[in-house]
């Protein structure tokens, strides 16, 4: 977990219309205490938005608390968020308050939201709706606290609510104010002024003189899908500015940095097993999801049987990658 300083701003860097829509969801979300839920792609910049969005607040003097849901087991997880009271378990020699209890007229930021078990699911709604902390090991109800919820996640929320792995009256709650974050892809025009905004970062930081790519340079950059978006960017853009002595970044020094693009002729071709399984797996879920998530209705759309169709489904949920 971490607690931002409430000093420091942090930067909506870009030029794109997308960056200029983010920017104004960004104010138009500070101007209450409604909660939030960004999305977008891991790498996109949603805890960026999030603390832009308590900073424009008038929260913004208070603590900003924030947690990463993903890889934290149910223990733990609940402990930080809730806190615990002395002797609750082995190593708890003192009452500890929990971060819902820190953030207390300020604001928490749950990170990767959608990582939490049904059960933390199940506790944050009653947070949720009562407002009231319930500490680990404590045998009544805590105090109220005042705080505005953030939360964030690289899932699809509505596909998990269908699937059943996450609570559908959790995700209404969350989803009062919806904030999607592009990809970089979808916004190139910003990664010029990316490059710019991070070098002079780290110039300042490390006390080296600004580099700049060389033309052949910033073409790569600029040509480059960056799947990892702008915290990709920014870990090579670092990397590039530690590795060379001279003011400028070469193309042959990214060629070492960036990962070797995919041959368009390798990927045009695809076996045929796998191409028609994606291709059944994208029919199935656009059809329920064009119904509604009524099944039964997306059967007879398809022209399949109830059972064929639920039969399918629990197929697809039973594979890793859908």
């Amino acid at each position: 977990m971490a607690f931002a300083d409430p000093q420091a701003a942090p930067t909506l860097v870009g030029s794109s219309a997308a960056t200029r829509t983010l920017d104004d969801d960004v104010t138009a979300a500070s101007r209450s205490d409604a909660k939030v839920l960004i999305t977008g792609e891991s790498g996109v910049g949603k805890d960026v938005a999030a603390r832009l969005i308590h900073g424009r607040s008038t929260r913004a003097r208070q603590t900003l608390v924030t947690i990463n849901c993903a890889g934290l087991p149910d223990s733990l997880l609940e402990t930080e968020l809730f806190g615990h009271v002395k002797g609750s378990f082995t190593d708890a020699h003192r009452d500890r308050p929990g971060l819902l209890q820190v953030a207390n007229r300020g604001t928490i930021f749950l990170d990767e939201v959608g990582e939490m078990s049904l059960r933390m699911q199940a506790l944050l709604l009653r947070f949720l709706e009562t407002g009231e902390i319930q500490q680990v090991g404590a045998d009544r109800q805590g105090a109220r606290v005042d705080v505005r919820v953030i939360c964030a996640t690289h899932r699809d929320l509505r596909l998990r609510v269908r699937e059943g792995t996450f609570r559908e009256d959790l995700f209404y709650r969350l989803n009062v104010v919806h904030i999607h974050i592009p990809p970089l892809r979808e916004r190139r025009e910003d990664v010029r002024d990316l490059i710019q905004h991070f070098l002079a970062q780290f110039s300042e930081h490390h006390g080296v003189t600004l580099p700049v790519p060389t033309p052949e340079g910033l073409a790569l950059l600029l040509a480059y899908d960056w799947p990892g978006n702008v915290r990709e960017l920014r870990n090579v853009l670092e990397r590039a500015a530690m590795l060379t002595d001279a003011p400028l970044i070469t193309a042959a020094e990214l060629d070492g940095i960036l990962p070797p693009p995919v041959s368009r002729e390798a990927t045009a071709v695809r076996p045929y097993g796998e191409a028609l399984a994606e291709f059944e797996r994208a029919t199935l879920r656009a059809a329920v999801e064009s119904c509604g998530g009524h099944v039964p209705r997306a059967a007879q759309v398809l022209g399949l049987s109830r059972a064929t169709l639920y039969k399918k489904l629990a197929h697809l949920k039973g594979q890793s990658h859908v």
